[in-house]
């Protein structure tokens, strides 16, 4: 059985069965979270969104029809919809969660800080995995000067050229990951 087969099976008990439901946001609480904290860059804001994703998913669970779309895809568009919505409002929408009755979540500063670490790993390793797609030229100044703290004149040298192509090889370098970090694009 498929992940996406599962969710949708988890979905599908979900009225009947709590823990179902509790089964399909284990699986997805985190990269939700860490969706949201990459759009808002509050930990707060973050788990208040993710909240209410939840809390709308678990309302319509019942109505979900898998139709071969993987249901994480539906949970994203529910995801994207709360996160718009707060955007228009200005403020965190938190009907569904209200309708349920659930308590809104209190972050403790460590789990803020936890949030933020996470999403900061999550940016860091997607950098990283974008960076094997640079240029060589680029990629291995990026590496020098940022990554091991090489000044430019030392990478120069060592790349005989001038400490000012190792600077604009930099920052194309940069601006191409910039890029692709703010898209969402697999490539540089």
């Amino acid at each position: 059985m498929s992940a996406a087969d599962e969710d949708a099976l988890l979905l599908a008990q979900a009225n009947k069965e709590p823990e179902a439901f509790g089964r399909f946001y284990d699986r997805y609480e985190e990269v939700v979270l860490v969706y949201m904290l990459r759009r808002t860059s509050s930990p707060e804001v973050a788990a208040d969104l993710t909240a209410e994703v939840f809390a709308s998913a678990l309302e319509g669970a019942a109505d979900f029809t898998y139709t071969g779309v993987p249901p994480a895809a539906w949970l994203f568009q529910i995801a994207r919809n709360v996160l718009v919505d707060s955007y228009r409002a200005a403020r965190v929408q938190d009907e569904a969660r209200r309708r349920l009755m659930t308590a809104p979540l209190v972050l403790t500063d460590e789990a803020a800080e936890q949030l933020e670490g996470l999403a900061a790993r999550a940016v860091g390793d997607r950098a990283l995995a974008l960076l094997s797609h640079l240029p060589d030229d680029q990629r291995h100044a990026i590496v020098s000067h940022i990554l091991e703290d090489r000044g430019y004149e030392d990478i120069a040298i060592e790349l005989q050229c001038s400490s000012s192509v190792v600077r604009k090889r930099v920052s194309r370098g940069l601006a191409a990951l910039r890029r692709q970090l703010t898209t969402g694009g697999n490539r540089v």
